[in-house]
């Protein structure tokens, strides 16, 4: 393993993708129930609403963030706005599996992205892992028939998970280039409260756009309001917060890898929760990503 990968740094790039599985079955489940731009849109607001208390202060006039807005506003749109919404788009049309598995193609994002605008230095053994989780994603795109992929058919969930996954890692390579004053550096709820009022603007336009072109509803329950608390506290606040510090200790790079791991757990909540049991070919796509994470974290 890449010798700046201590045991922390691990558990706190794992943590994520677990909760970002249970974000992607959540999502699956409610999608009959809540349009996916304002289910993007509600959960934030509960996620910012929790915060407050925490980082109110930074939205007072004078403070640092209104100094830092442009940052904030690519970082709310690209971290906040488009990843989420594109997410829960793809899940209109596509599993919980097919939509982490198809994301699993961060790695490839990350080291081009990287060489290609923060000048990063790509390592063999990154290629060939990054080589080896795309295979993994071809065998989940061909549904395991590697002839198909000559007339392959994307669905829609699949071409809206591979915008997202390039939103996420374009912002992922901007966290470390800090440059917000210290007084929202420092303090990790300010630092992610900052990002989800600008957030916030972005999502409200997709959602109003959601009602304005189409025909949504909304389906309220008991159910709908656990789920909307579950992805607004887990995969939002606490998987942003271990997310944003696992990236900082390791960097993206690597930390794109750890983001694999979200299928496994994907394939396990969807068995349990919603009964889609995992494919052959869909045992394969993870082993091949697995074996991309270890190839690519040597030294």
């Amino acid at each position: 393993m890449n010798p700046r990968v201590s045991r922390s740094t691990a558990l706190l790039l794992t943590v994520p993708p677990l909760l970002w599985a249970g974000n992607a079955v959540v999502g699956r489940w409610v999608h009959e129930w809540m349009p996916p731009m304002t289910l993007n849109l509600v959960r934030w607001a509960i996620a910012l609403f929790i915060l407050l208390p925490l980082a109110g202060p930074i939205l007072r006039p004078g403070s640092g963030l209104w100094a830092s807005w442009r940052r904030f506003a690519l970082l709310g749109l690209l971290g906040v706005g488009l990843y989420n919404s594109l997410q829960y788009l793809a899940l209109q049309t596509s599993t919980p599996i097919n939509v982490t598995l198809v994301a699993s193609s961060m790695p490839v994002w990350m080291l081009v992205i990287g060489r290609l605008f923060f000048g990063a230095t790509i390592r063999r053994m990154q290629v060939m892992g990054a080589a080896l989780s795309i295979a993994g994603v071809l065998l989940v795109l061909s549904r395991g028939e590697w002839r198909q992929l000559l007339a392959m058919h994307l669905v829609p969930g699949d071409v809206y998970m591979i915008a997202a996954t390039i939103s996420w890692s374009v912002y992922s390579w901007l966290l470390t280039r800090p440059k917000e004053p210290q007084e929202i550096r420092g303090n990790w709820t300010a630092f992610l409260s900052a990002q989800i009022v600008f957030g916030l603007m972005w999502s409200g336009v997709l959602a109003a756009g959601e009602w304005t072109l189409g025909d949504p509803h909304i389906v309220w329950s008991w159910k709908l309001g656990a789920a909307l608390l579950f992805i607004a506290v887990g995969p939002a606040i606490l998987a942003y917060r271990c997310w944003g510090a696992g990236v900082q200790r390791a960097g993206p790079a690597i930390a794109g890898f750890f983001s694999n791991l979200t299928p496994l757990f994907a394939a396990l909540m969807s068995a349990a929760f919603l009964g889609e049991v995992p494919h052959i070919y869909h045992l394969a796509a993870f082993a091949l990503i697995v074996g991309g994470i270890a190839l690519s974290s040597r030294h």
